[in-house]
């Protein structure tokens, strides 16, 4: 089987973690050559940067600095771990991507289309084979995360309603812009019903190996 590359993005408190632990069991089970990875991270270089990114204590980090770190940490994941596993034929799992880029620090941040033309030279151009967006709306991700026991929020999750909602209207853009590749999902179900859809999404894109 050709390698495939499959990314899963979500506004804060859209259930992507718990989705992403059924996704991997799912392709488990159908005994699917997997790499699961996450950005930013994914490397040893990389999970270092994303410790300073993430840290609430640089409020001071200014966007255009944000930009280039996370752009820094994929570059790094691409060369060393995303490109060398497809080259291998395996399917690769990540948590974010470059939409995440786009949608926090061109929309987000309002850093525009410069976003988009660091990360396709941190990325050499790749693009997923398929990305599933978890689509909830900010107000409800951000109540999610508020309620959520023993997590401490980090730099970005602490942020206002109206940066996250910024951050909704980029992915929604992206959506827009690109459906063949980004599979919109109705977050606000059960995880059994969100699942469901997310399922179909992997079958259709597996069934053409």
């Amino acid at each position: 089987m050709k390698g495939y590359f499959i990314t899963i993005e979500g506004s804060d408190g859209s259930g992507k973690s718990t989705q992403l632990k059924k996704i991997i069991s799912y392709l488990e089970e159908k005994q699917v050559d997997l790499v699961v990875t996450r950005e930013p991270g994914g490397t040893t270089v990389a999970e270092a940067i994303r410790e300073l990114i993430l840290d609430p204590a640089y409020p001071q980090m200014t966007a255009k600095t944000e930009m280039l770190l996370y752009a820094a940490a994929r570059a790094q994941h691409v060369e060393e771990k995303v490109l060398p596993a497809l080259q291998a034929g395996k399917v690769v799992l990540s948590d974010r991507y470059v939409d995440s880029s786009i949608a926090y620090q061109a929309y987000g941040r309002g850093l525009g289309d410069m976003v988009a033309q660091v990360n396709a030279i941190a990325t050499g151009g790749l693009v997923p084979d398929l990305t599933i967006f978890l689509d909830l709306p900010p107000a409800v991700g951000m109540a999610r995360k508020q309620q959520e026991e023993n997590h401490e929020l980090d730099r970005l999750e602490q942020e206002k309603l109206e940066f996250h909602q910024k951050v909704y209207e980029g992915y929604d853009a992206l959506c827009k812009k690109e459906p063949e590749r980004i599979c919109r999902i109705d977050a606000s179900g059960t995880i059994e019903e969100v699942f469901g859809q997310i399922k179909a999404a992997l079958d259709e894109l597996l069934d053409r190996a």
